[in-house]
This record gives C-alpha cells, sequence and structure tokens, in this order.
C-alpha cells in the first residue's frame, strides 16, 4: 500500500507541477490532497494491519514536508479512518465447530505432519498420534470488499497443493465451495483475480492490477483469466509482465503481474506487454530489483496464457489425438521404489529374473541428468491376497514402507488400496500394452526432448507418456514447429517450461505427409534417439541437459569454452544439432510451410490448421494416429495420418454414430455435400441414408437432393455394377493425384 501511496503521490504532484506551469500558480488545499483515508486494505494479521496503517501516515506526512517544507499538517496529525480492516479477504463466516464424521460420528482429523522411526525398517513413517481437527465453516459465503475505484494487492503465495496443509481442511473446502465459477485446481491467488475481475465487470471497480506467482499462466490457473475474458461483459488485459524475478521470504521465485479493465469496443490505447531483458543477481534484493530491465510493447490482444499474436489458447482437442498421452505412474508413497541392489535380493541375485512386478523406474531427474538405475514395485491389477500368495517378500516390504504413509492419506481410495500407485493410471495402461517402446518427454525442463523409452520402465508422475512407437511421431515432437507449440502452450513454472500435455499434446494438429515424407522424418527420428543413447552409453557424464545447453550455444553462436569443447568432443553435440536441422527441413516440407518463418508465424499456421482439422471432426473425418488402438471399430474409409493411401469398400461408410439431419433443403444440400467432401471415397445412396436420422419422407428427398448437386457440378456420380455411386470430385482429384505419386 505504501508503494501505491507513493506513486499517486508523485503522480499528484506532476499534476499540481502542471497546473502551476499554464495557470502560473497553485493554491493548495491540503484536505483535498491525497491522503490515507484514500488507500483501504484487507489485512488478516491484526499486528500486519497496525503497522499497515501507521506506515500509509509515515508515508503521507514524508510527502507533506517534502511539498510544503516546514508547514505543520491539519491537527490531529493521525487519523483513525480504520481503512486497514483486520479480516480474511476472500471467505466471510458465522462460526467454526469441530467436523465429525457421518459414519462413525468421531471428530474428523488428518495427520498432522510429524514423523517417528518404523520399528523395522528404520525409516521416517507417519505418527499416527499427532492428528489435527478439521472444523466446519458455518454459512460460509464470498466475503464483500469496500467500495473503491481501482485495486491493487499482493496475495498470499499459497499453491494449490499447499492449501490443505496451510489453510487448513475445513476453510479450503469452504472457498472451493462458495466459489463456484472459480476450479478447484488452482492457486490461492487466483480467487482474489476472480473477485477482483467480477468487481471490474460489475462495474463497480474501474481497474485492477495483482502480482501473482508467474504460474499464473499454466492450463489451470489460467481458466480463471479464460471465464473472464469469454462473458458477455469481458474483462480486457490492459498490461502483463508474464515472467519477472522476486523474493517471497528470501526464497526467490518467479512473479506475474497482470492489470485488467472492462473491455469496450470503443477502447483504442494498446495494451502493454512486458518482457524481462535483463536481470543480475545483487548483493540483496533491493538490489537485483534494480537490475532488472524490462522491455515493453505495444499489442493488440493479451490473452489468457499472457501471450500475444495466435491465440494457441483457444486451440481446440483433437479426436485424433486422445487416448495416446498422459502422465506417468504417481506412487504416493516412496516405498515402492527400489535400488538395483534391493530389487536383486528379491530373487536369486538376478535382475533380469525379478518377479514381473519389479520394474525399471525413470524420473524426469533420470532422464535430464543421470539415471539414479531405480527400480519400482508394480501392483496394479493384483488383489493383496494375491500378492501376499505369490510375493511373500513383497508384501512385507511395502506393508512397513508403504501402508504406514498410506494410512494417513485423506483419500479414501489411497488408504484402502494402499498396494497399488496413488495414481496407476488404469484407463492408460491398455494403450502401452501392445507397444515395444514410447515417447515420453519431462513435464517441467529447462529444454523440451523428446525421447524413447523401451516397455519394461515404469514412467513417474512428472513425465509425459505419449503411446507411440512411430520414430515419424518422434520426429514431429522433437522439431521446432512441435516444441515452439509447446513452449507457447504449455506455461512455465518459474523459469522452467512447462509440458501440459492437454493442451500441448490434445490439441496439435499434426501434418499430412507423404508416404516419403513420413519414412523420411521416421528415419530421423530413430537417428536422433539412437545417437543420443549411444554417446550417453559410453560416457558416463554426458546427460541430456548438459547436450541440449551446447545445441543451445550453437544456435546463439556463442562461442565454447574449453570445457564445452571437451563436452562436444564426447556427446558429438554438433551432429546433435545437425539432427536436429535435418528434422526441421523434414517437417516443415510435410506442413508444406516455408522454413524461415517466423515463431508467431508457426504459431499462427498451427491454430489455423488446429481449426480446419477441429471443423474436419465435426463433420466426421478423424485423422487418428494410431486407428487401430484409437478406434478399430469405426469406419474404413479413414485417411491414416501414415499413410497415404485411402481404402474404401461399400461397407465401410457406417458411422457409430448417425447425424441429425437439417429441416431446411438449402441445409439438408450442404449436409450431404460436407458429409462426401470430408469423408473421401465413393458412396451408395443407402450408404449415405445411414449416416442421418432421417423420417420416412427424408429419405425420400436424398435421391433428389444428390441429383441436384450433380447438376451443379458440386458432386459427380460413376456407375460400377449396375449401382450409382456419388463422390466429392475435388477431394477424389487430389487423392488420384496422390496415389498416381
Amino acid at each position: 500500500m505504501y508503494v501505491t501511496l507513493d506513486l499517486i503521490k508523485s503522480l499528484e504532484l506532476e499534476v499540481i507541477t502542471r497546473l502551476i506551469d499554464i495557470a502560473g500558480k497553485y493554491e493548495p488545499n491540503i484536505l483535498e490532497q491525497v491522503n490515507p483515508s484514500q488507500f483501504l486494505g484487507i489485512e488478516l494479521n491484526p499486528r500486519a494491519a497496525a503497522i499497515a496503517e501507521l506506515v500509509i501516515w509515515i508515508g503521507h506526512l514524508q510527502w507533506h514536508f517534502k511539498r510544503f517544507g516546514n508547514v505543520y499538517p491539519p491537527e490531529p496529525i493521525l487519523r483513525k479512518f480504520d481503512n486497514i480492516q483486520h479480516r480474511d479477504a476472500v471467505l466471510a463466516w458465522d462460526d467454526i465447530e469441530a467436523a465429525t464424521d457421518t459414519k462413525t460420528n468421531k471428530p474428523r482429523t488428518r495427520w498432522g505432519g510429524r514423523t517417528i522411526k518404523h520399528p523395522v525398517t528404520g525409516e521416517d513413517v507417519p505418527d499416527d498420534k499427532d492428528q489435527i481437527s478439521i472444523y466446519n465453516y458455518i454459512n460460509p459465503r464470498p466475503v464483500q470488499w469496500e467500495e473503491a475505484d481501482y485495486i491493487v494487492s499482493n496475495p498470499p503465495f499459497i499453491g494449490n497443493f499447499r492449501m490443505r496443509e496451510l489453510l487448513g481442511d475445513g476453510y479450503t473446502e469452504a472457498l472451493r465451495k462458495v466459489y463456484k465459477d472459480v476450479p478447484d485446481t488452482v492457486d490461492y491467488v487466483m480467487y482474489w483475480w476472480h473477485k477482483a475481475a467480477e468487481l471490474v465487470r460489475l462495474g463497480k471497480v474501474k481497474r485492477f492490477g495483482l502480482i501473482t506467482t508467474n504460474s499464473i499462466s499454466q492450463v489451470k490457473q489460467r481458466k480463471v483469466i479464460e471465464f473472464h475474458q469469454k462473458q458477455k461483459k469481458a474483462i480486457k488485459l490492459i498490461f502483463a509482465i508474464p515472467d519477472h524475478p522476486w523474493v517471497d521470504g528470501g526464497a526467490a521465485v518467479r512473479i506475474a503481474m497482470t492489470a485488467a479493465k472492462l473491455f469496450t469496443s470503443k477502447e483504442f490505447a494498446s495494451p502493454h506487454l512486458g518482457l524481462v531483458a535483463l536481470e543480475n543477481k545483487g548483493k540483496t534484493p533491493e538490489e537485483s530489483a534494480e537490475q532488472v530491465k524490462v522491455d515493453y510493447q505495444n499489442v493488440g490482444e493479451i490473452f489468457s496464457d499472457l501471450k500475444v499474436g495466435a491465440d494457441v489458447s483457444d486451440a481446440k482437442k483433437l479426436k485424433a489425438n486422445t487416448k495416446l498421452s498422459s502422465r506417468g505412474m504417481e506412487m504416493r508413497g516412496s516405498g515402492f521404489l527400489l535400488t538395483k541392489q534391493q530389487a536383486i535380493t528379491f530373487n536369486d541375485n538376478e535382475v533380469g529374473s525379478t518377479p514381473e512386478v519389479i520394474k525399471k523406474y525413470l524420473s524426469g531427474r533420470d532422464i535430464t541428468g543421470s539415471s539414479r538405475e531405480l527400480y519400482t514395485i508394480d501392483l496394479f491389477g493384483i488383489s493383496i491376497e494375491q500378492v501376499q500368495k505369490l510375493y511373500p517378500k513383497i508384501y512385507q516390504w511395502i506393508y512397513e514402507r508403504v501402508k504406514p504413509e498410506r494410512d494417513m492419506n485423506s483419500r479414501k481410495a489411497s488408504r484402502e488400496n494402499w498396494w497399488i500407485y496413488g495414481e496407476a493410471r488404469a484407463t492408460f495402461r491398455p494403450a502401452l500394452k501392445d507397444l515395444k517402446r514410447y515417447i515420453v518427454t519431462v513435464e517441467t525442463a529447462k529444454h523440451r526432448v523428446f525421447l524413447f523409452l523401451n516397455r519394461d520402465v515404469t514412467p513417474d508422475n512428472m513425465l509425459i507418456v505419449m503411446a507411440l512407437d512411430d520414430a515419424y511421431f518422434l520426429g514431429v515432437l522433437s522439431s521446432r514447429i512441435h516444441v515452439n507449440w509447446s513452449l507457447a502452450a504449455g506455461g512455465r513454472l518459474e523459469d522452467r517450461p512447462r509440458y501440459n500435455k492437454t493442451v500441448c499434446f490434445d490439441p496439435f494438429p499434426f501434418p499430412k505427409s507423404t508416404a516419403e515424407q513420413t519414412q523420411k522424418i521416421r528415419e530421423l527420428g530413430e537417428k536422433l534417439d539412437k545417437h543420443r543413447k549411444k554417446v550417453q552409453a559410453q560416457h558416463s557424464g554426458i546427460t541430456i541437459t548438459g547436450m541440449y545447453n551446447l545445441v543451445e550455444k550453437l544456435r546463439a553462436q556463442q562461442p565454447f569454452t574449453e570445457a564445452d569443447k571437451a563436452y562436444n568432443n564426447k556427446a558429438l553435440v554438433s551432429t546433435l544439432k545437425q539432427i536436429h536441422d535435418e528434422i526441421d527441413a523434414a517437417v516443415f516440407e510435410a506442413y508444406g510451410w516455408e522454413a524461415n518463418i517466423s515463431d508467431s508465424e508457426i504459431l499462427e499456421k498451427l491454430v489455423a490448421l488446429n481449426a480446419e482439422r477441429a471443423e474436419e471432426e465435426r463433420n466426421g473425418l478423424v485423422r487418428w494416429l494410431r486407428p487401430e488402438y484409437q478406434a478399430p471399430n469405426e469406419v474404413k474409409t479413414q485417411r491414416v495420418i501414415n499413410q497415404a493411401t485411402l481404402e474404401t469398400s461399400e461397407t465401410a461408410a457406417t458411422t457409430i454414430q448417425k447425424k441429425t439431419f437439417p429441416k431446411k433443403s438449402k441445409e439438408q444440400l450442404s449436409a450431404i455435400r460436407d458429409l462426401l467432401r470430408s469423408r473421401g471415397g465413393e458412396w451408395t445412396l443407402e450408404q449415405i441414408i445411414a449416416q442421418f436420422k432421417l423420417t420416412k419422407k427424408q429419405k425420400e428427398i436424398i435421391a433428389d437432393h444428390l441429383e441436384s448437386l450433380e447438376w451443379f457440378n458440386v458432386l459427380a456420380k460413376s456407375e460400377k455394377d449396375g449401382v450409382t455411386h456419388w463422390h466429392y470430385p475435388e477431394l477424389a482429384s487430389i487423392l488420384n493425384h496422390q496415389s498416381e505419386q
């Protein structure tokens, strides 16, 4: 608040100075000046509330003596405005009472976090005697803020996963219950953002500006921003710095700054986007802050991901990519992990013959850095009775090391199924079943790298898994085109990019490559994966991070140090960059785009292509990546993304769901045309009728509509064995041309 007062007083002085320049004089009225009564605040800590109010008065008096010299301010010098309120800023309630379990009628509690040494293993396990009471909040409701013109705030930096721990289960549950428009997955700070945006949309506040963590641009957080940007009375971001260094309680963090107002069509001022161009670490936080340089630019629109240009955040999920990506396994218990030696001890001193429930395990740090050669116990699909009977040693191991921790878990399923991973990815496992390998990328990492893992490796929760074994897909994902997309769509955690499969993989439109282009990318994908694994196998100190640090240097044309040169000689980084350059060229060719277009142009083209694919899918054409897995029972008339062939058969044109047939004649003609245009191939009258929900009368007019479309040269027909077939001529000629090639 003091900073705000200081800036407003500076602005006031600027106005006064300007008035003197114009009018030649200015008659001050001390009582009409900016003063502490105009600055309202809410503070939960009573001591902090009192200090904040005192600091505001000190700042005001400093400005008074700076402006009026030794003239004493009007008495009383300090006034009791009570403008700093001592209360919660987002939640109000009437009373708090101890929560009771409705089944047992006992007080609800949770583990308090204290650990004790296990008598057998000697490891730290939860102390079940350390219990914290859970409370119910009576009549919880959103708090009402005082009337104001502008809102400026730096709310508490509490992440979603720590809200229950720091705020209490009862408070967190009440907060999520009363703010129905705010997703339960957001950080605490987003409740301030939502409330401020709501007041702007209601016309009760002119503008607001908040300092938040830079995670505000991540998928789960930015849903709050999207909500207010897409309402009938929408807000408009007028200022944003997506990523800025900050110090919170002595810890270095990354923050974002956002400001918004009500959107109006008559608005002419351009929003300002600030990007940190330079930051150096000083001896103190104040010195560090002074050395931060931000470059500002006027932009057309700032989207919910705090970016400009193509609106990647508005891209639609594609059916073609469904069922093929997921996070890895979330164990929810460190006792599932084994060292290599521990894995050996479970069966005859031979890792290769250990029980099939013991598997190799890799996390993000194992992939980007040096592997710790860990194993994991995966008991998915096995009852606890079977575990005890088939694997008695393993049963005792997890009973001693996993169960104590799971017994304290707040989730009922985690407590009852304590021998199974917390998130075992039951619905995703079938996607990996028939594969010998699959693609992974580390969710949060400095460099966006994709690589193959063998099927016998269990991926950690912090890995994003793609159930694809074709190196063609590895090549496309590793290209500049996809990496650029993922960096724009995925957000950041502090200073590291995040790969969120929901926005990075699911909406991504893969190219329609020819057979030759597909094979070329496939070979380069294999070459890339083998190159990295070969140099890592030959030199134990070579890491993915180390290799791509030098790739970045090469791309930036920065000189190598002697250490860099020695590393390059082992890791063959120049060769690695060359392979990536070849992949980029091949993928650009597959998309049919010029290789020298800018990153922003790439995003614009991908957003447009995503919209095109989404429209195709609405019309029934889905370019499945793995059709034999994703849609085994769907139509055979399907252009497979990795093939340049089109299968057709009379029995192939049956869809799973029939489309509703329009009522108006013009729309009926369009529906028939769109069906044949999007699906391709030749269709009989019966096959076309089978695609729609039709009345008896509507069935009779389909033939007339087909004749009309042929007369207008929209459709063409041919006779085969006495049966009339219809097709869309433009698509047919394209497909024939491809087959000739």
